[in-house]
This record gives C-alpha cells, sequence and structure tokens, in this order.
C-alpha cells in the first residue's frame, strides 16, 4: 500500500507568501508539489520533518545576479542563499562566460573584473580550472554537471554572443553584418533549445558607468538598436523566453528615446521585459512615479514591461582596485586603469587632476541616475580603511594616525578639513562605504587621489542604518551610549577592586562593596531605531 504523500513537514511556521500573517502549522508535498498547507491530511507520508522552531517559507527568486562565476567555487552562492533565496538568474546585463572560444577565456574574465569587481586571481583559481565549454549548450551541461545548492536559470550573454561571432574589436566599434546577425539568432535558437530563458542587455552609452577593465565600454553599451530588435525576434518566433535590460543612455532617468526603444523592442519581441531599473530620487518622487505611470500605460496597451526595484536604501562596501563606479567620467577611467605604478602616476598629473574635478558634477549626475539601486549619491561615499596597505598609512600625517587610531579605540576624533591633494596608492583593501551621518556630506571620498573633506570616528568605522537612525552594532552598547550620551564612565579596575573589599574583610565585619561597582556600570543598551 503507496503512501499518500511523500514529505510532510509539522510544527512550522509558515510563511506562504500571500500577505497571510505567519501562523503554526504542517504542510505536505507530493510529487515534488505542495499537495496541501494547513489543517489535517488524510493520509501518511513517507518522510517527515520536524519543522519546530523554524519558518517554512517559499524559496525566493534572485532575478538579478552575477554569480556567474561564483557559483563554480560557492554552490550555495553566498550569501544570497543565507537569506532564503533558492533559485538564481545568472547572466545578467548581457555579461557572462558562454560562448566563448579557448583563446579567450582569461579576456573574458577581465571583462567581469571592474564592471562587476569580482577579482581575477578568484576566477582563475575558482573558475578556470573547471571550464570545458566553449557553447551554450556545452556551459549548461557544464553548470549542471557542477555541484549546486540552489537552482539556475540562464540568460544569452549577449556581450560574449557578439564577441564570438564579431570578434571583440568588430563587436566594440561597429554593429553586426546581415550575416553575423543571422548567425547569432542561430546560436540564440541553440541556446534557447539547450535550456536558456532568453538574453539579456545592459546599454549605457560610450561614457558607460560600468566600464571595461581597461577603461572602454562594454560590448553592449554601444550596441546599435537592430542587432538587439534581431534577437528579440528569435523571442518572438519561438513564443517564449524574456529579455532583461538596463537602459540609461541620458542622465535623464526617464529619457523619452530610451522610455520609446524599449517600446519598440516590447512590440517586436512579444515577450516579457524586464525594466531595470525603477529609478528613484531621495528629492524628487516624481521620478519613479513618472516611471511606475509609464510602465502601467504600456502594459495597458498589452506590452509586457515590468520594472524591477530596489524596495529599500541599500549601503555597500568596494575596492577602488578593481571596481569603480565613477566610470562615466572618461578622465576618471584614464586615471584608474593599467597596474598600480600606472595609476599611481597617472594621479600625480596635474592636468588629469584637473580633468577629474572638472568633469565631477556631471560624473555624479549619470552615477546617481544608473547606480541608485546600489548604493545612492557618489558624495556620499566614505573611506572606511586602508587594510594591509603600510605605504598608505606612512603618507598619512602624523596627526592624522593619531585621531584614526583614535577612532578605532571608539573614541571620539574630530573631523577632517585638510583638503590638499594627497598622493594615495589606490589598492586593495581601499574600502569604500556609502554612509551619511547628520548631514557631514562628503564632497570628494577617493583616497586615491584626495583626502576626505569631512569625516567623524563614527561615519569611518561603524555601519549605520541608511536613514542614521540605528545604532552602531559592533560594540553596540559602548559605541552607541558614546554616540548619543557622550563619554561613558571610565572603570578603574584598581578602584573596583578596593570598593570590592580585600580578602579577610568579611570575616573583619567589613564586607566589600562589589554591588556598588555594578550600579556604576551604564544602564542603557542599544535600542535598535526609535
Amino acid at each position: 500500500m503507496g503512501t499518500d504523500y511523500d514529505v510532510h513537514i509539522k510544527n512550522g511556521t509558515i510563511v506562504d507568501g500571500t500577505r497571510v500573517p505567519k501562523f503554526r502549522g504542517d504542510l505536505w508535498i507530493k510529487d515534488g508539489r505542495i499537495a496541501q498547507v494547513g489543517g489535517r491530511a488524510n493520509g501518511v507520508a513517507d518522510e517527515v520533518i520536524d519543522a519546530g522552531g523554524c519558518i517554512v517559507a517559499p524559496g525566493f527568486i534572485d532575478l538579478h545576479t552575477h554569480y556567474d562565476a561564483q557559483i563554480r567555487w560557492d554552490p550555495w552562492c553566498s550569501i544570497s542563499s543565507w537569506h532564503g533565496v533558492t533559485s538564481v538568474v545568472l547572466g545578467n546585463c548581457g555579461f557572462g562566460f558562454a560562448p566563448c572560444k579557448p583563446d579567450f577565456r582569461e579576456r573574458s574574465m577581465l571583462t567581469m573584473v571592474r564592471t562587476e569587481a569580482i577579482p581575477l586571481a578568484s576566477m582563475q583559481e575558482g573558475m578556470l580550472p573547471h571550464w570545458d565549454w566553449e557553447t551554450i549548450p556545452e556551459y549548461l551541461d557544464s553548470l549542471d554537471a557542477a555541484p549546486k545548492g540552489v537552482n539556475c536559470l540562464q540568460y544569452m550573454p549577449t556581450a560574449s554572443l557578439m564577441i564570438y561571432v564579431m570578434g571583440l574589436e568588430g563587436a566594440k566599434t561597429r554593429p553586426a553584418t546581415n550575416a553575423e546577425q543571422k548567425e547569432m539568432q542561430r546560436l540564440l535558437h541553440e541556446g534557447m533549445d539547450a535550456g536558456l530563458c532568453g538574453f539579456s542587455i545592459q546599454r549605457l552609452g560610450p561614457n558607460s558607468t560600468q566600464a571595461d577593465f581597461d577603461g572602454t565600454p562594454m560590448v553592449t553599451d554601444t550596441m546599435v538598436d537592430d542587432d538587439i530588435f534581431a534577437l528579440a525576434e528569435v523571442l518572438a518566433e519561438r513564443d517564449e523566453g524574456f529579455i532583461q535590460l538596463t537602459q540609461a543612455t541620458s542622465s535623464d532617468p526617464n529619457d523619452a528615446d530610451d522610455l520609446a526603444f524599449k517600446r519598440k523592442l516590447a512590440e517586436i519581441c512579444q515577450r516579457p521585459i524586464i525594466d531595470n531599473v525603477v529609478p528613484v530620487s531621495q528629492r524628487n518622487p516624481r521620478t519613479h512615479q513618472d516611471r511606475l505611470e509609464w510602465l502601467g500605460q504600456a502594459q495597458s496597451e498589452g506590452l509586457r514591461i515590468f520594472g524591477q526595484a530596489a524596495t529599500l536604501r541599500t549601503g555597500f562596501m568596494f575596492s577602488l582596485e578593481d571596481w569603480n563606479l565613477y566610470d562615466s567620467s572618461p578622465a576618471w577611467r584614464e586615471a584608474t586603469t593599467g597596474t598600480l605604478e600606472e595609476k599611481m602616476q597617472k594621479m600625480a598629473d596635474p592636468a588629469l587632476r584637473d580633468r577629474i574635478k572638472a568633469e565631477q558634477d556631471e560624473a555624479n549626475t549619470l552615477f546617481t541616475q544608473t547606480q541608485i539601486a546600489v548604493g545612492g549619491p557618489a558624495h556620499k561615499l566614505v573611506v572606511q580603511g586602508v587594510a594591509r596597505r603600510e605605504e598608505v598609512r606612512r603618507q598619512e600625517p602624523r596627526g592624522d594616525r593619531r585621531r584614526r587610531g583614535q577612532a578605532l579605540r571608539g573614541r571620539d576624533a574630530r573631523p577632517f578639513a585638510d583638503d590638499r591633494p594627497q598622493d594615495r596608492v589606490p589598492g586593495r583593501g581601499a574600502g569604500v562605504q556609502r554612509r551619511s551621518h547628520g548631514g557631514r556630506d562628503l564632497r570628494i571620498a577617493l583616497h586615491g587621489a584626495w583626502r576626505l573633506r569631512r569625516w567623524s570616528a563614527h561615519q569611518v568605522l561603524h555601519r549605520r542604518s541608511v536613514d542614521d537612525r540605528l545604532p552602531h552594532l559592533d560594540g553596540a552598547r559602548d559605541r552607541c551610549a558614546h554616540a548619543r550620551r557622550g563619554p561613558l564612565p571610565r572603570f578603574d579596575a584598581g578602584r573596583a577592586r578596593r570598593r570590592a573589599g580585600r580578602p579577610g574583610d568579611a570575616a573583619r565585619g567589613r564586607p566589600g562593596r562589589r554591588h556598588r561597582v555594578r550600579a556604576r556600570e551604564p544602564q542603557h543598551r542599544a535600542r535598535v531605531g526609535r
């Protein structure tokens, strides 16, 4: 006699994703599908799992990731899986590693170093030894055979496709010929037959904020409309698949030409398009409202364009060695490409420094519009540290080092106000973090070229909430108390021992006063939000 269910998950706290409040209950699975949620089942199961004390919820699908390399050495795609993600979509923005000819593997990895901050050494060690594919079907077979802790869905990386067919130089400098368009269509058909879900494109123009490792635009940044429409025709012909599109060729987040292109693309492919991203502004709510209204109008006309956006502000950390969000500035791209020695030489060039300063406002505008989903305004970046770079610390004036040491010990440090240029070494460990604190916005926060104008110990050392309401989480009691209520009472160990009494005091009728030592400890505790 067979069982009625394959799995019975009991005693869990169920969060079913329908906005129903969480509830305690059981869940039954049959043939890989949820057969019943809550109540009492009419049969038994082959396996019973006790989920007492656990949340039982559907897995999240992470629609936009760049785990294409990391999944080869991290099957769980950390940190997404830590937060309940069970399915990831790879190949976003047109970036990936297939199709790829064997002699282009090293250069293919270099395309991800600056634009997606994936260290070349990590890829060489973690992915290159397992690189056993050239075509998309071979790549998908390899991905299928690799150990994984998550489910995967793969786009056709359009940049890789164009390079494979046209060569790197041709893909970056000219439109495809008719024959090349036909070949790209054939390869997309082949990939879709093998299991691709569609194709992806990033098009940010010639001054892309996500440039190639050498500072030139990524292949798809300057891709012409007709080449994109040719790929869209494949999805229309098959009536399957969808497109992920990042289109922002103007500093205007709702540029009329960009929006018109998206409408035409949707009309040609007749398939869903994910619009990355719905833009936002800290000061102008019409920025995102206009885009949402445009999306609603397009959908009412039968065009399946769906906006993707961040639902909350985000903080992030990165190094200036491999990834730089100021790449909309041609002068900054020039200064930050090349070897470490070349970068130092360029940053010492007064003419190049003047060009970077002159381009700052325009670069910040483009950065804000195209990268708002991953950090916010560029002028609020804060240098957090220069770990393991002693040559950087040696160039810092002694007074600055002293104040930084005070900051490391959790003491107050007066804000830096020195605007003189400092020749710092850009490189690994130069952590930059987007934070704001008490209105002390930074004008320039790039230790590789200039020093910070204003910052405080708490800005630099401790992560704060995006709206500056959460306390510091590391060493919360002491640092929160210090930041909010002034210095803590100093703890004098010798005095504490004296107040606690000496050995034999109790026998002499002189009880110690240890309770008074406890009473002197600060009674306030860190509170999350107010």
